[in-house]
């Protein structure tokens, strides 16, 4: 079996006059949020073999404060994980396949989109992700990712 761990992004502090989406930092909500979400990963030894982040401020500086409680692994930063649909996500998770536990660590609505769809089959009813929350999903090493493939087994937020 394989993990996907999905981590949105912790509480980011509002654009400022001019500054990029791109460019928002997490709030000091959104850094403790962050590291909870680090302690509850690590407290149920969900530790990711390989991590594909968005490149934005706010999802970087979550998964900074993440992996300094964890421990720190392989990343790549992914741009197609901004603003992505769960379409683009499924094709970036199935790109790493080799890797036993990938964290993914991105947006809404995207990420809990993704999650409905892998295991309910569907986009249109998922349930929402806090800032800062953390969906764990299994599905078999073998199979492709697509609609309905996954088990939900952890849902956590701050």
């Amino acid at each position: 079996m394989r993990e996907l761990i999905l981590l949105r992004h912790a509480h980011a502090e509002p654009a400022s006059t001019g500054q990029a989406d791109l460019d928002r930092p997490l709030s000091p909500v959104g850094l403790a949020e962050a590291e909870r979400a680090g302690k509850w990963l690590k407290e149920n030894n969900l530790l990711p073999d390989c991590v594909v982040s968005s490149p934005s401020r706010r999802t970087r500086e979550t998964l900074e404060a993440v992996l300094g409680i964890t421990g720190y692994v392989e990343q790549k930063l992914e741009d197609r994980v901004y603003e992505a649909t769960p379409g683009t996500l499924a094709e970036l998770v199935d790109a790493h396949r080799d890797v036993d536990r990938l964290m993914l660590v991105g947006h809404n609505p995207g990420l809990e989109q993704l999650v409905a769809l892998m295991a309910d089959g569907r986009t249109g009813d998922y349930r929402g992700m806090a800032p800062g929350g953390v969906a764990v999903l299994q599905f078999p090493k073998e199979r492709s990712i697509e609609p309905g493939v996954a088990e939900l087994t952890a849902f956590w937020w701050p």
